[in-house]
């Protein structure tokens, strides 16, 4: 397998000629680096492409590693995998159909039915991308429903729930009212994500952490110190 150095990092990736290619291409996935390239193309060719890309690539696994450390998920996105959700890891499924729809659905696990039109090396960004709509989809549902079971009881409603892409918070509640949760609470107990709704619930009432704030949610959630130690410890790096 040919190696491309940059600096002391050697990276290795794959050569895939392609009748169907019109010029050179550089995929960067989770499982590696592939080169797509005419059928014609010289090697040389295709090793000095590679070269002149050397930073580019060097810089996407970097982004991508990141984003990897972040986030639970698999380093693949096949049948198979462990896709985490609610605080366990469920197998997932991918079926190739005949057609141009792609179904989602969740029955003990995940399952995705991926048309023939979705090219090979599409396959997995494709099912990420499903599986991470159908999660943000879900801990939205799951949000809202939470938030109308404790809104009345006390006896104030947020102007919204919106679930974002959060880069160091579980959660806010704005002064317009709004509740911004972090898609990523879907990967934890739902009793976690009960906790973060009812936590930024209260500060509809009280704006910081004060003692009426604490006393507050403990009226609604008698349980919540666990929740919040749980959060803590798992949640490293990110606030409520």
């Amino acid at each position: 397998m040919p190696t491309l150095t940059v600096g002391r990092q050697a990276i290795p990736y794959t050569i895939r000629r392609s009748d169907r290619a019109k010029r050179q291409r550089i995929i960067v996935t989770p499982g590696g680096v592939e080169v797509v390239a005419p059928a014609g193309r010289d090697l040389l060719d295709i090793e000095a492409f590679v070269h002149s890309r050397r930073r580019w690539v060097h810089d996407e696994r970097e982004k991508m590693r990141e984003s990897m450390a972040a986030s639970p998920w698999p380093e693949q996105f096949v049948t198979g995998a462990k896709i985490p959700f609610r605080g366990r890891r469920m197998r997932l499924a991918v079926t190739i159909v005949p057609g141009d729809g792609i179904t989602t659905y969740y029955r003990n696990g995940f399952f995705v039915d991926l048309p023939t039109s979705v090219a090979p090396v599409d396959r997995e960004a494709t099912v990420r991308y499903v599986l991470e709509l159908w999660l943000r989809r879900r801990v939205e549902n799951d949000a809202l429903a939470f938030s109308r079971r404790y809104a009345r009881k006390l006896g104030q409603e947020p102007k919204a729930i919106r679930i974002k892409d959060q880069k160091h918070l579980w959660g806010s509640c704005g002064k317009d009212r709004v509740i911004n949760l972090n898609w990523r609470l879907i990967f934890m107990p739902k009793t976690i994500l009960e906790y973060a709704v009812v936590h930024e619930l209260c500060h509809l009432r009280h704006r910081h952490h004060s003692p009426e704030f604490w006393s507050l949610l403990k009226s609604l959630l008698p349980d919540y110190e666990p929740r919040k130690t749980w959060l803590d410890r798992h949640g490293a790096g990110f606030d409520l």
